[in-house]
């Protein structure tokens, strides 16, 4: 209540920006009244003198009357106009000049006005004439220029008492009463209170248009400031950064053997997030970049996206930046283990786009990414390579399809007893018509990482559906093919019904078709993918569990999800048999899995040695050199047909 109160008088705290305004508002103001004031007060002294030098002679009272009663007060209006007419142009064309010497030659001006209007009218009354002077100051004061209502109602009250109480002694020339006639007495009280209610409506209009102006201007400051800078971090933003590092490798005076690109990437940040909350995240991505900017004084430093950051500054002493602030942002990390990663990119002398140079550091920060003993990466020749393949590879994916590019490959699976092939695994290799032969390891984890692989894996089922349909009808042996799937397969794609549905259409026995699952694919969304899993065995195919040991969580994987097959990762035969720890770990894996109802299968085998010692310890099924290199259908009908290798004859029996 008391708020509002103070709010309709006027009284209330005002923003510097509003009190500004009213300022401006009375300085503008000011002009067009003091400029009439000034105007009209030489208009009356030159009036004056005239009707003086006009009188008969002998007529004339001595000048010290006149200056006494008229001059003088016309002379100190026009002085105090005058400065007010000074000042007020003063402030409109810019001049900063103190704005309490403008209020008050505003406040001495205004009570000069109205001390002016009281004696010109008072005198005019006992001559039986107008008060219209007096009216007319109150009307400049009060309503050209805007005041608080507390302070129109005391400025507008005590003058109009004043000058009442002084009128109301004198006897009106036309009538015998005594004191202000009923009438000049209602004409008073209504030009007050019309007076008075302006100079409110004038209040409030005034700051209303001041407020509308400041949301205004704090809009537009906002949008300038949130246009330049990072909302979250408070640092520049991207924006910023690449028009002043444009303007900056544009500088003549630039030394550009001297300045590199840096992209900084706080690794595990997603875990920190994920065990702290989004809050105390978005806490330690401030400090952190205040950290950086503070670590790179002087240089252009902003906020890439999420976590990352970039700077472009002098190569001369980076590295022990870099190093510093490493070690600054592992004390913040608490139980979350925070890895800062670095690539930097050095411009040559004709390279203008902070773009690029800014993708290129980020590329080199990425190949180090999850490499523990390594934070910094400069960028070269090898990771341009890098980066131009990736791009052909994301870009020519469909082309490579369309234009079958892809080739499957299969790699014979046979059994521990009798060295016979029992199955095939589909693996793809990519025959490009500019790079030639392009093994998995050139394009696979390039198509999961630009969430492509689905194309392919949707491709090398039709095409081994293709082949199983090719062989039946031309009454062909043939195996069960095992086919891989990614993570990404079950997020991208429905991709178990599209194996039933191809299936389905090539007339594949499910049966003949198996799915390996890598554990790495099956940390994550665990209730979703074993549902799935679900799905694939009760609709007849074989789950495979592949690369079993690779990862890091393989038996919590065997307790949640049924498996088939246990494919047992090629790195366990890799010390063998040098390694007396590889031999009881294979023993103990394969009776894990005859204890769990599965197959086991072992890839990664290339000697005798090493498959005689897996059919000694009971493992069913290897792969590896040993037996085949992958080859295409038709090469592996070759060596089929040479003797090479031999099917299984439960499935030579079958066709």
């Amino acid at each position: 209540m008391k708020e509002q109160i103070m709010k309709y008088l006027g009284i209330d705290r005002k923003s510097p920006y509003v009190r500004d305004h009213f300022y401006a508002a009375n300085m503008r103001a000011s002009i067009y009244m003091s400029a009439i004031v000034v105007v009209l007060e030489i208009w009356m002294i030159l009036r004056m003198t005239r009707t003086i030098l006009e009188l008969p002679p002998g007529t004339a009272k001595p000048f010290e009357y006149y200056f006494q009663k008229y001059y003088l007060n016309y002379l100190i209006l026009l002085a105090a106009g005058a400065a007010m007419l000074i000042f007020a142009l003063r402030f409109v064309k810019g001049r900063k000049d103190n704005p309490v010497i403008g209020t008050a030659i505003k406040w001495v001006f205004s009570f000069i006005c109205i001390y002016f209007g009281l004696t010109i009218s008072y005198n005019d009354y006992a001559k039986g004439e107008q008060i219209l002077t007096f009216l007319t100051m109150e009307l400049f004061v009060v309503c050209l220029l805007t005041w608080r209502p507390l302070t129109s109602f005391l400025i507008l009250s005590s003058s109009y008492l004043i000058f009442y109480f002084r009128i109301d002694a004198i006897p009106p020339p036309n009538s015998t009463e005594a004191g202000t006639t009923l009438a000049t007495q209602i004409n008073m009280f209504t030009m007050y209170l019309s007076t008075l209610l302006f100079s409110f409506a004038n209040y409030n209009r005034t700051i209303q248009q001041a407020k509308k102006d400041e949301n205004l201007e704090e809009l537009n400051h906002h949008l300038s400031r949130i246009s330049v800078q990072d909302e979250l971090t408070g640092i520049h933003n991207m924006v910023y950064f690449r028009n002043e590092a444009e303007k900056l490798l544009s500088y003549v005076t630039t030394d550009r053997d001297n300045i590199v690109f840096l992209f900084f990437d706080i690794e595990n940040f997603k875990s920190y997030n994920e065990k702290y909350g989004f809050h105390e995240g978005n806490e330690l991505l401030k400090k952190i970049a205040q950290m950086t900017d503070q670590a790179f004084a002087g240089s252009l430093v902003s906020r890439f996206s999420d976590d990352h950051f970039v700077v472009l500054t002098r190569f001369d002493g980076c590295r022990e930046k870099i190093e510093q602030l490493s070690h600054e942002i592992k004390c913040c990390q608490g139980e979350v283990h925070l890895e800062l990663k670095c690539g930097a990119y050095r411009p040559d002398e004709h390279e203008t786009d902070p773009s690029l140079a800014c993708d290129r550091a980020r590329l080199a920060c990425n190949s180090i990414k999850k490499h523990y003993d390594c934070y910094y990466q400069l960028y070269d020749k090898s990771l341009e390579d890098r980066f131009q393949m990736k791009q052909y590879i994301v870009n020519h994916i469909d082309t490579a399809i369309e234009n079958g590019y892809i080739k499957v490959f299969y790699q014979p699976v046979v059994s521990a007893t009798d060295g016979s092939i029992c199955g095939l695994e589909a693996l793809a290799r990519w025959k490009d018509p500019n790079y030639g032969l392009l093994p998995p390891g050139a394009f696979i984890e390039i198509l999961e990482e630009y969430r492509q692989i689905y194309k392919l894996d949707q491709y090398i089922i039709r095409q081994v559906c293709r082949d199983y349909r090719e062989s039946a009808d031309q009454h062909l042996p043939f195996v069960p093919v095992s086919l891989n799937f990614s993570r990404l397969d079950f997020e991208l794609c429905d991709i178990v019904s599209f194996i039933s549905e191809t299936a389905e259409e090539f007339q594949v026995p499910h049966e003949f078709l198996d799915i390996e699952i890598t554990e790495s694919a099956l940390t994550d969304q665990q209730n979703f993918l074993q549902t799935a899993v679900r799905t694939l065995r009760n609709s007849g195919f074989k789950v495979w569990l592949d690369d079993f040991g690779s990862g890091y969580s393989s038996l919590n994987v065997l307790k949640d999800y049924q498996f088939d097959v246990l494919k047992i990762d090629m790195k366990f035969l890799s010390g063998f048999p040098d390694n007396a720890k590889t031999q009881p770990i294979l023993i103990s894996i394969v009776n894990l899995a005859k204890q769990l109802s599965m197959l086991s299968l072992t890839e990664g085998v290339e000697t005798k040695e090493q498959f005689e010692f897996l059919c000694s310890i009971g493992c069913d099924r290897a792969q590896g050199y040993l037996f085949s290199k992958p080859v295409p259908l038709a090469q592996l009908r070759e060596k089929i047909a040479g003797g090479e290798l031999q099917i299984s004859a439960k499935y030579q029996q079958m066709m």
